[in-house]
């Protein structure tokens, strides 16, 4: 599956995907082990959201996630707001918006993600 969207930050990433329905980072997100709520991982996956539920720490989380040593290859979202930019600008995080949100309820856990650097996001279906 091929998804073409709009690259706010700019970088190449591959990853298994990471999916939730409304990402934040302050309370989703845990900063010193990278695991989610639910437990599970972003360290070096993509993360694929369809909406931010946002907080004005959300950046410093996300560079925070960096720091560490945990943070997601990427960020691939339907819509984004200005806290997940800055963040993924501090951390150097590749970051695409703009992908319809019908588009992104396509991706599940563990699919494989491949950002082009250019807003083009590619998809392998995993094996179940």
């Amino acid at each position: 599956m091929e998804l073409r969207g709009r690259q706010l930050v700019p970088g190449r990433a591959i990853g298994r995907a990471v999916v939730m329905d409304a990402l934040s980072f302050y309370g989703d997100v845990d900063p010193y082990t990278g695991r989610t709520a639910d437990g599970r991982s972003v360290a070096s996956r993509v993360i694929v959201a369809r909406r931010p539920r946002g907080s004005t720490v959300g950046s410093y989380v996300i560079y925070a996630l960096k720091a560490n040593g945990v943070a997601p290859a990427a960020i691939v979202m339907s819509r984004v707001d200005p806290i997940i930019v800055a963040g993924c600008v501090l951390a150097g995080i590749p970051l695409v918006d703009s992908i319809p949100e019908d588009q992104l309820s396509e991706v599940r856990d563990g699919d494989l993600v491949e950002l082009d650097g250019s807003g083009v996001v590619r998809v392998r279906r995993t094996a179940p």
